[in-house]
Protein backbone atom coordinates (compact mmCIF):
# COMPACT_ATOMS: atom_id res chain seq x y z
CA UNK A 1 0.00 0.00 0.00
CA UNK A 2 1.45 3.15 -0.89
CA UNK A 3 1.64 6.16 1.33
CA UNK A 4 -1.04 8.37 -0.34
CA UNK A 5 -3.31 5.50 -0.29
CA UNK A 6 -2.77 5.03 3.47
CA UNK A 7 -3.47 8.47 4.32
CA UNK A 8 -6.45 8.30 2.43
CA UNK A 9 -7.60 5.47 4.45
CA UNK A 10 -6.80 7.23 7.65
CA UNK A 11 -8.35 10.43 6.36
CA UNK A 12 -11.33 8.61 5.42
CA UNK A 13 -11.97 7.27 8.90
CA UNK A 14 -11.39 10.32 10.53
CA UNK A 15 -14.47 12.15 8.62
CA UNK A 16 -16.66 10.28 10.31
CA UNK A 17 -15.68 11.30 14.05
CA UNK A 18 -18.98 12.63 15.12
CA UNK A 19 -19.55 15.60 12.25
CA UNK A 20 -22.59 15.69 10.06
CA UNK A 21 -19.94 16.29 6.85
CA UNK A 22 -16.71 15.11 5.72
CA UNK A 23 -13.34 16.75 7.73
CA UNK A 24 -11.54 19.85 5.98
CA UNK A 25 -8.45 18.34 5.28
CA UNK A 26 -5.08 20.05 3.84
CA UNK A 27 -3.16 17.97 1.49
CA UNK A 28 0.50 18.98 2.34
CA UNK A 29 3.04 16.10 1.80
CA UNK A 30 5.17 17.03 4.67
CA UNK A 31 2.36 16.50 6.98
CA UNK A 32 2.00 13.34 6.19
CA UNK A 33 5.41 12.05 6.17
CA UNK A 34 5.78 14.22 9.70
CA UNK A 35 2.32 12.51 11.21
CA UNK A 36 4.05 9.06 10.45
CA UNK A 37 7.83 9.32 12.15
CA UNK A 38 6.49 11.80 15.01
CA UNK A 39 3.76 9.90 17.61
CA UNK A 40 0.62 11.58 18.25
CA UNK A 41 -3.17 11.85 18.02
CA UNK A 42 -3.74 14.67 16.25
CA UNK A 43 -6.95 14.80 14.22
CA UNK A 44 -6.77 15.45 10.71
CA UNK A 45 -9.32 18.35 10.79
CA UNK A 46 -7.04 20.25 12.65
CA UNK A 47 -4.46 20.26 10.09
CA UNK A 48 -6.73 22.64 8.53
CA UNK A 49 -7.33 25.02 11.43
CA UNK A 50 -4.05 25.11 12.14
CA UNK A 51 -3.01 26.00 8.42
CA UNK A 52 -6.01 28.50 8.57
CA UNK A 53 -5.09 30.12 11.73
CA UNK A 54 -1.19 30.47 10.68
CA UNK A 55 -2.72 32.40 7.49
CA UNK A 56 -4.78 34.56 9.33
CA UNK A 57 -2.65 35.60 12.15
CA UNK A 58 -3.82 39.04 13.28
CA UNK A 59 -0.47 39.45 14.09
CA UNK A 60 3.35 38.92 15.24
CA UNK A 61 2.07 38.04 18.61
CA UNK A 62 3.52 34.80 19.97
CA UNK A 63 0.89 31.23 19.80
CA UNK A 64 0.57 29.11 22.85
CA UNK A 65 -0.01 25.28 23.10
CA UNK A 66 -1.26 23.72 25.79
CA UNK A 67 -0.26 19.89 25.74
CA UNK A 68 2.04 18.75 23.35
CA UNK A 69 2.46 15.24 24.51
CA UNK A 70 5.11 14.04 21.70
CA UNK A 71 5.23 17.06 19.69
CA UNK A 72 3.53 16.30 16.39
CA UNK A 73 0.72 19.91 16.80
CA UNK A 74 3.76 21.87 17.48
CA UNK A 75 5.44 20.56 14.52
CA UNK A 76 2.65 20.93 12.86
CA UNK A 77 2.04 24.33 14.33
CA UNK A 78 5.62 25.37 13.47
CA UNK A 79 5.75 24.12 9.64
CA UNK A 80 2.88 25.85 9.04
CA UNK A 81 4.30 29.19 10.61
CA UNK A 82 7.39 28.69 8.42
CA UNK A 83 5.39 27.85 5.25
CA UNK A 84 3.57 31.18 5.87
CA UNK A 85 6.50 33.43 6.91
CA UNK A 86 5.66 34.26 9.90
CA UNK A 87 7.60 35.74 12.77
CA UNK A 88 5.38 34.26 15.53
CA UNK A 89 6.95 32.45 18.08
CA UNK A 90 5.41 29.47 19.79
CA UNK A 91 5.30 28.41 23.01
CA UNK A 92 5.03 24.95 24.29
CA UNK A 93 3.17 24.18 27.73
CA UNK A 94 3.07 20.76 28.85
CA UNK A 95 4.34 19.15 32.53
CA UNK A 96 3.84 15.47 31.27
CA UNK A 97 1.58 14.61 33.98
CA UNK A 98 -0.43 11.33 32.45
CA UNK A 99 -3.55 10.47 34.05
CA UNK A 100 -2.82 7.58 36.57
CA UNK A 101 -6.24 8.09 38.55
CA UNK A 102 -5.89 4.08 40.19
CA UNK A 103 -2.11 5.51 41.69
CA UNK A 104 -0.60 1.95 39.35
CA UNK A 105 3.14 1.39 39.13
CA UNK A 106 2.91 -0.29 35.88
CA UNK A 107 0.30 0.31 32.72
CA UNK A 108 -2.00 -1.98 32.74
CA UNK A 109 -0.51 -5.62 32.86
CA UNK A 110 3.01 -4.41 31.11
CA UNK A 111 6.16 -3.91 32.50
CA UNK A 112 6.07 -0.36 31.61
CA UNK A 113 6.41 2.18 34.42
CA UNK A 114 3.91 4.96 34.28
CA UNK A 115 7.30 7.44 34.89
CA UNK A 116 8.95 5.63 32.47
CA UNK A 117 6.14 6.33 29.70
CA UNK A 118 6.49 9.95 31.19
CA UNK A 119 10.31 10.03 30.51
CA UNK A 120 9.53 8.25 27.39
CA UNK A 121 7.63 11.27 25.96
CA UNK A 122 9.00 13.61 27.11
CA UNK A 123 12.59 12.64 25.69
CA UNK A 124 10.55 11.84 22.28
CA UNK A 125 9.35 15.59 22.21
CA UNK A 126 12.59 16.95 22.48
CA UNK A 127 14.07 14.48 20.44
CA UNK A 128 11.13 15.50 17.45
CA UNK A 129 10.85 19.26 17.98
CA UNK A 130 15.06 19.26 17.33
CA UNK A 131 14.71 17.28 14.31
CA UNK A 132 11.54 19.25 12.80
CA UNK A 133 11.40 22.45 14.53
CA UNK A 134 15.27 22.88 14.05
CA UNK A 135 14.35 26.23 12.27
CA UNK A 136 12.77 27.85 14.70
CA UNK A 137 12.58 25.93 17.98
CA UNK A 138 9.91 26.78 20.53
CA UNK A 139 9.73 27.93 23.73
CA UNK A 140 8.94 24.86 26.45
CA UNK A 141 7.36 25.56 29.87
CA UNK A 142 7.09 22.64 31.73
CA UNK A 143 3.93 23.55 33.92
CA UNK A 144 0.83 23.00 34.41
CA UNK A 145 -1.47 25.47 32.08
CA UNK A 146 -2.99 27.05 35.27
CA UNK A 147 0.70 27.42 36.62
CA UNK A 148 1.71 28.67 32.95
CA UNK A 149 -0.87 31.55 33.31
CA UNK A 150 -0.11 32.91 35.95
CA UNK A 151 3.55 33.19 35.22
CA UNK A 152 2.58 34.27 31.84
CA UNK A 153 0.26 37.57 33.77
CA UNK A 154 3.16 38.18 35.62
CA UNK A 155 5.34 38.61 32.93
CA UNK A 156 7.53 36.45 34.19
CA UNK A 157 11.15 35.40 32.56
CA UNK A 158 11.50 32.06 32.11
CA UNK A 159 14.31 29.40 31.27
CA UNK A 160 12.62 26.88 28.96
CA UNK A 161 13.18 23.20 28.51
CA UNK A 162 15.63 23.97 25.86
CA UNK A 163 17.18 26.64 28.02
CA UNK A 164 16.33 29.16 25.78
CA UNK A 165 15.52 32.30 27.75
CA UNK A 166 11.36 33.47 27.11
CA UNK A 167 9.76 36.57 28.67
CA UNK A 168 6.25 35.90 29.08
CA UNK A 169 3.11 37.96 28.74
CA UNK A 170 1.58 39.92 26.58
CA UNK A 171 -1.14 39.59 23.72
CA UNK A 172 -1.93 36.22 22.35
CA UNK A 173 -2.37 35.58 18.30
CA UNK A 174 -3.60 31.83 18.69
CA UNK A 175 -4.48 28.86 21.13
CA UNK A 176 -4.48 25.54 20.59
CA UNK A 177 -5.87 24.05 23.90
CA UNK A 178 -5.42 19.94 24.50
CA UNK A 179 -4.62 19.75 27.95
CA UNK A 180 -7.10 18.37 30.51
CA UNK A 181 -10.21 17.37 29.15
CA UNK A 182 -12.57 18.03 31.68
CA UNK A 183 -15.42 20.45 31.52
CA UNK A 184 -13.71 22.82 34.82
CA UNK A 185 -10.18 22.03 33.39
CA UNK A 186 -11.11 23.53 29.89
CA UNK A 187 -12.70 26.82 31.27
CA UNK A 188 -10.11 27.87 33.37
CA UNK A 189 -7.54 27.34 30.24
CA UNK A 190 -9.95 29.43 27.66
CA UNK A 191 -10.77 31.74 30.72
CA UNK A 192 -7.27 32.68 30.93
CA UNK A 193 -6.47 32.13 27.49
CA UNK A 194 -9.15 34.61 26.70
CA UNK A 195 -7.79 37.60 28.61
CA UNK A 196 -4.84 37.79 26.34
CA UNK A 197 -6.03 37.02 23.33
CA UNK A 198 -6.50 39.73 21.07
CA UNK A 199 -9.24 40.57 18.97
CA UNK A 200 -8.77 38.89 15.75
CA UNK A 201 -7.01 35.86 17.68
CA UNK A 202 -7.68 32.11 17.13
CA UNK A 203 -8.94 29.45 19.34
CA UNK A 204 -8.90 25.87 18.39
CA UNK A 205 -10.23 23.11 20.84
CA UNK A 206 -9.26 19.44 20.45
CA UNK A 207 -11.37 16.48 21.06
CA UNK A 208 -14.54 18.71 21.02
CA UNK A 209 -16.60 17.05 18.51
CA UNK A 210 -20.02 17.11 19.46
CA UNK A 211 -21.25 13.41 20.32
CA UNK A 212 -17.38 13.04 21.82
CA UNK A 213 -16.73 11.27 24.67
CA UNK A 214 -15.29 14.70 26.54
CA UNK A 215 -16.28 16.62 28.83
CA UNK A 216 -14.44 19.79 27.14
CA UNK A 217 -17.11 19.81 24.59
CA UNK A 218 -19.98 21.08 27.13
CA UNK A 219 -17.86 24.45 27.00
CA UNK A 220 -18.66 25.48 23.47
CA UNK A 221 -21.96 26.29 23.56
CA UNK A 222 -20.98 28.99 26.18
CA UNK A 223 -18.49 30.46 24.64
CA UNK A 224 -20.81 30.94 21.34
CA UNK A 225 -22.85 32.81 23.39
CA UNK A 226 -21.06 34.73 24.85
CA UNK A 227 -21.18 36.55 21.14
CA UNK A 228 -17.20 37.57 21.68
CA UNK A 229 -16.56 34.78 19.29
CA UNK A 230 -17.10 34.02 15.50
CA UNK A 231 -17.46 30.05 15.55
CA UNK A 232 -15.27 29.54 12.40
CA UNK A 233 -15.75 25.91 11.64
CA UNK A 234 -16.27 22.23 13.33
CA UNK A 235 -13.97 20.13 11.91
CA UNK A 236 -15.43 18.24 13.81
CA UNK A 237 -13.73 20.45 16.65
CA UNK A 238 -14.34 23.28 17.41
CA UNK A 239 -12.29 26.42 15.94
CA UNK A 240 -13.33 30.48 17.32
CA UNK A 241 -12.10 33.78 15.92
CA UNK A 242 -12.28 36.83 18.72
CA UNK A 243 -14.13 39.51 17.57
CA UNK A 244 -14.93 41.32 20.67
CA UNK A 245 -13.78 41.95 24.14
Amino acid sequence: MSIKTLIKKIIGMQSSNGSDNPIKNIDDEYIDWLSFANAGMMNRGNVYCFDYAAKNLPSNNVCIEIGSFCGLTANVINYFLKKYDKPNKLICVDKWEFENTKGLKYIGASHVRYSDYKLFCKDSFIRNLKMFSSFNLPYVVEEFSDDFFKLYQSEKSYIDLFNQNVHLGGKIAFCYIDGNHTYEFTKRDFENTDKFLEIGGFILFDDTLDNGIFECKRLMPEIIQTGRYELICKNPNYFFKKIKE
